[in-house]
């Protein structure tokens, strides 16, 4: 097995098991029979209009099945989602995206700014993240040695995102050029899914590298190594995490339900 399908396996645990949403610039039934052909049905499948990239939910998938669509994943063939626990995770994302109407994957200074500042929060709270490229902006992700209560990782993100926010007003600019999502999102479980490291913007076809922490993208391979990093070196512990939030003005630990 391709050592980056592991890494990929590795941080999806928590994920929910056997469900994934693909996007492809394939369509229509024979290549709906290629996506089924090793177990699974589809919940729905979404045609583009722009014809660049359909996307296809596929449920009860075998785990063969799902390592197969992984190793499509990083060979650039397709781009495999997947979709939070309903209940708890071991992972969070912070999603930054360009909220203008057009030119939407622009790189704005107040993106520059609030990615800048989320980085600074986390990692002076003791949680490392790894910074992604997403496209219209990055994806912030945590990752935990165990679950946590989703409302639980949801307090802990907004009073990040807070902060990166309350960076880019002090420095004159308007927050609003900003979307900020929080993953998982206790109001839109098993809804919304994000696409795993290693993907292909549909777009500009372009790697969705690591940045570095003074902001430098880094080429594929030095990005894939700066993810088996992160998942070995930088997966944080229960007590780190909670330590990690009350340094953010959360409260003590709360139970699991």
């Amino acid at each position: 097995m391709d050592t980056r399908v592991g890494l990929l396996s590795a941080f999806s645990r928590t994920f929910i098991p056997g469900v994934v949403k693909v996007e492809a610039e394939r369509f229509g039934f024979p290549y709906l029979a290629d996506l089924l052909a090793g177990g699974g049905e589809l919940e729905y499948g979404q045609l583009t209009t722009c014809r660049l990239l359909h996307k296809y939910k596929l449920v009860n998938l075998p785990a063969a099945r799902i390592e197969a669509l992984l190793a499509d994943h990083v060979a650039g063939a397709l781009n495999v989602c997947r979709y939070f626990d309903p209940a708890a995770n071991d992972v969070f994302c912070l999603n930054l995206d360009n909220n203008h109407r057009t030119e939407s994957t622009a790189l704005i200074p107040e993106m520059t700014l609030a990615v800048d500042a989320l980085r600074s929060c986390l990692a002076a709270a003791g949680c490392e993240p790894l910074v992604v490229a997403s496209g219209r902006g990055f994806h912030v992700w945590g990752r935990l040695d165990s679950p946590v209560p989703n409302a639980r990782l949801h307090d802990f993100m907004l009073r990040a995102a807070a902060r990166a926010l309350l960076a880019v007003h002090e420095a004159g600019r308007d927050h609003r050029e900003l979307k900020v999502n929080s993953y998982p999102d206790v109001r839109i479980a098993n809804v919304v899914s994000l696409r795993l490291f290693g993907s292909i913007h549909a777009k500009t076809r372009v790697f969705s590298h690591v940045t570095a922490r003074d902001g430098t993208p880094l080429d594929e391979a030095a990005s894939w190594r700066t993810f088996e990093e992160f998942i070995s070196r930088q997966t944080l512990s229960s007590t780190a995490f909670e330590a990690a939030h009350r340094s953010l003005g959360g409260d003590g630990p709360a139970s699991a339900t």
